[in-house]
């Protein structure tokens, strides 16, 4: 059965121990927390506290986002790098977020992939430390420095640290960068999200068009999927929706719950 989950960017309004509550009533496994919301990161309750909410609802704290721009690596990074491992620690999450440099610069051939390996190379030993993964998540921007999965397992294979870090497979940046390989044994999360405004040029979709999976879903989230989980991915599918429209829901448990039906209806009549 596939395995669902439920990122905070779907339901930004709500605080912490409602986010679990509702994960808990969907069916899911777990949630991710996220540090770029409105609110501050759970919503100011200390980490502990969290870990013991998440334990009541019998959900797992999948993961913690994010490191941005990790790729542009500095002191100052390093230091964003530890204080977000430490948080994750102390809330029992299992991952951190790795979001790559997205402002169009470090973009060059053989400067991106150097950048990237002196990432990974001074975040592996702070992983290991602290007993975490890290989510490293190729983004479809053309503006983005890190586009390509194939890059980031070139990088990780290279420097021996495909135990410490996995590829989030983003339905909505898989469609941007052109699709590819889909490095399902790499893989420690899948994100979905549809785009379903029917006159946008993929290279004009954003962030803000990310609304839930239906039929008019024009990212092919469902052979993508298909895909992953023939090749053997057995992780969760987590809920990643950006749009206005999404966050304004009066009834997004109601929402999501349709999501999850279409999804799961379709890949296992697929399967059959």
């Amino acid at each position: 059965m596939l395995s669902v989950a439920l990122n905070h960017m779907t339901v930004p309004a709500l605080r912490h121990d409602a986010l679990l509550a509702l994960s808990r009533s969907l069916g899911c496994v777990g949630v991710e927390f996220r540090n770029d919301l409105a609110a501050p990161l759970f919503d100011g309750a200390a980490p502990e506290t969290v870990r013991a909410t998440a334990a009541a609802e019998g959900q797992r704290i999948l993961a913690l986002a994010e490191v941005k721009s990790f790729n542009d690596w500095s002191d100052a990074k390093r230091d964003e790098a530890a204080a977000l491992i430490a948080t994750a620690s102390a809330c029992g999450a299992e991952a951190v977020a790795l979001i790559p440099r997205n402002d169009g610069m470090g973009c060059g051939n053989g400067e991106r992939q150097a950048n990237l390996r002196v990432a990974l190379r001074e975040l592996a030993p702070m992983l290991a430390e602290a007993g975490l993964i890290g989510l490293v998540e190729p983004l479809g921007f053309e503006i983005c420095a890190l586009r390509h999965k194939a890059e980031a397992v070139e990088a990780i294979e290279a420097l021996g640290v495909a135990n410490r870090f996995r590829l989030v497979h983003d339905t909505f940046h898989h469609h941007l960068a052109g699709g590819g390989p889909i490095f399902a044994g790499h893989t420690g999360m899948v994100h979905v999200s549809g785009v379903v405004d029917p006159v946008l040029a993929v290279s004009e979709m954003r962030d803000a068009h990310r609304v839930h999976v239906d039929a008019r879903d024009r990212l092919g989230n469902l052979a993508q999927i298909a895909a992953l989980l023939e090749a053997g991915y057995v992780g969760p599918v987590s809920v990643e929706c950006f749009a206005p429209e999404v966050h304004a829901l009066a009834d997004p448990s109601a929402a999501l719950s349709e999501s999850f039906e279409f999804i799961r209806s379709h890949l296992t009549a697929e399967a059959a």
